[in-house]
């Protein structure tokens, strides 16, 4: 099994760190992700921009799987669907994501998204699991 994600690790997803996105659990096929809103994640209309929700749901889903993984396997989207039910203006946005099903070379996964305990976004996502050759210094 991949090593679990360094949950503190600065500079790990830089992308994710600019919007302050971190996870706060991950235990096999399962990750938690969190958010404070700001204004810095607004679109043009002062609520916060489906990006945001989709990043935390895509990047979730890594977390999950990886959890899955080998040691010399990693993972890539294929494709993530989302469902927005409601606009976001304040408090902290917090995305669980569980692994469905995970085949050898396809897993699938579910995203749950919620604002202040009320779920406001649901996704899934297809990803592809390959292997790496892993260099050894012999």
């Amino acid at each position: 099994m991949a090593k679990y994600l360094p949950l503190d690790s600065k500079d790990f997803n830089p992308f994710c760190d600019a919007m302050g996105l971190r996870f706060t659990k991950i235990k096999k096929g399962f990750s938690r992700c969190i958010i404070d809103v700001n204004k810095k994640l607004y679109n043009p209309h002062k609520v916060v921009h489906g990006a945001v929700m989709y990043t935390m749901a895509d990047t979730g889903m890594g977390g999950a799987l990886y959890t899955c993984l080998k040691k010399n396997e990693l993972c890539a989207t294929i494709e993530v669907k989302i469902n927005y039910f409601k606009a976001i203006r304040e408090g902290v946005i917090c995305c669980d994501t569980k692994v469905i099903n995970k085949g050898k070379r396809i897993a699938v996964m579910e995203s749950e998204i919620k604002n202040d305990e009320k779920i406001v976004a649901k996704a899934t996502g297809t990803y592809s699991i390959f292997e790496v050759k892993i260099k050894t210094n012999e």
